[in-house]
């Protein structure tokens, strides 16, 4: 039948390196958050000393790089020194202390936990750590349904740095009382980049995953104002992808703006990808405001509760907030009329992708 018959040849590709466009690829050089990586290294440097770390209360935008920072200043230090350990957790994935320890013992390199209980496995992780010292980053904190491993940390650690890192500062204010005036932790905001900071990030993951000369200077254009629009380097990255495999799958051998305006189209499967990641209870919002997009925060909730939902309605406010944090919705006020101010709320999936 010819199917493939006019496609790129088996060894043609516009790609040098795909994986240049992995979220979770560690370029060599993180440009524009030196700062931010030095103080996180502050933070650290007491354990060199075999003094007790300071900790590190980290918040901004999503895809605006913090876990990347992170993740650099952790792989520098791993190859810097034996006598600290590294401890990394998601807290979405990892949200209870069971799965918390659990991790913890994996990341020690400990694999007999089968049929021990979460106090057990504790203790000893504790006593490995104490031989050494240790750094603990826990990522989306606020996704953590319990945070009692932090207490068990604060207290029978003797020499740590502990970083949480989220995405709103107030959630800070979430966590227990006993173990924030143990933690004492410092803050950090990851403030959101510049135009020409996203064009020249977009430009060395591009370059490192594209064959040189590949990309037509006005598409490449569309991806930097699509991104900075959106504040979401992710973005860029799955653009660049899916216009690469558009024109792959026309048989071009150039990346066109009309194969970007098609990755563009296809964003809101993205963000599906992403909402299918969502807790229960804000998969249910979700639900509610695509169904109902443009309406009042009021009549939302209204519907919420009439739909079994148990948040109070500052809870439920708090939630909304959030999904706006994650680029989920969008959020409008209007004031006038009786009642005052209020809040529109719309389904970000709703926006006109292809307007630049």
């Amino acid at each position: 039948m010819g199917i493939f018959k006019d496609m790129l040849s088996g060894s043609e590709t516009l790609f040098k390196n795909s994986v240049a466009l992995d979220y979770d690829y560690m370029p060599k050089l993180m440009p524009f958050r030196e700062q931010e990586q030095m103080r996180i290294a502050a933070c650290i440097k007491p354990l060199f000393q075999n003094r007790n770390g300071r900790n590190l209360f980290i918040y901004g935008e999503p895809g605006i790089g913090k876990t990347a920072a992170c993740r650099h200043v952790l792989s520098e230090l791993e190859e810097t020194t034996d006598d600290i350990f590294l401890v990394y957790v998601n807290c979405w994935k990892h949200n209870t202390t069971y799965k918390v320890v659990l991790k913890i013992c994996d990341e020690l390199g400990y694999k007999f936990t089968q049929n021990k209980k979460t106090e057990e496995l504790f203790d000893i992780a504790r006593d490995i750590i104490n031989k050494k010292s240790a750094v603990f980053v826990f990522d989306e904190i606020d996704k953590a349904e319990e945070t009692d491993f932090l207490y068990m940390l604060l207290e029978e650690i003797y020499r740590k740095s502990i970083i949480l890192i989220t995405n709103l500062k107030e959630n800070l204010s979430g966590i227990d009382m006993r173990i924030k005036s143990r933690l004492t932790a410092e803050l950090l905001e990851f403030r959101q980049y510049a135009l020409d900071e996203v064009k020249e990030i977009l430009k060395q993951r591009r370059d490192s995953a594209f064959y040189p000369g590949v990309w037509k200077d006005d598409a490449f254009e569309i991806v930097v104002a699509k991104t900075y629009e959106l504040g979401d380097i992710r973005t860029g990255l799955y653009l660049m992808r899916e216009a690469g495999n558009s024109a792959e799958d026309m048989s071009i051998k150039e990346i066109r703006a009309e194969n970007v305006k098609a990755a563009i189209a296809k964003l809101d499967e993205f963000y599906i990808k992403e909402r299918d990641d969502l807790g229960e209870d804000e998969q249910i919002i979700m639900r509610i405001i695509k169904e109902h997009s443009g309406e009042k925060i009021g009549e939302l909730y209204r519907i919420y509760t009439e739909q079994g939902g148990k948040y109070t309605y500052k809870t439920f406010q708090r939630r909304i907030s959030k999904l706006e944090q994650g680029k989920f919705v969008n959020l409008e006020k209007v004031a006038g009329g009786k009642e005052g101010k209020t809040t529109i709320v719309k389904d970000s999936s709703d926006a006109k992708l292809t307007e630049f």
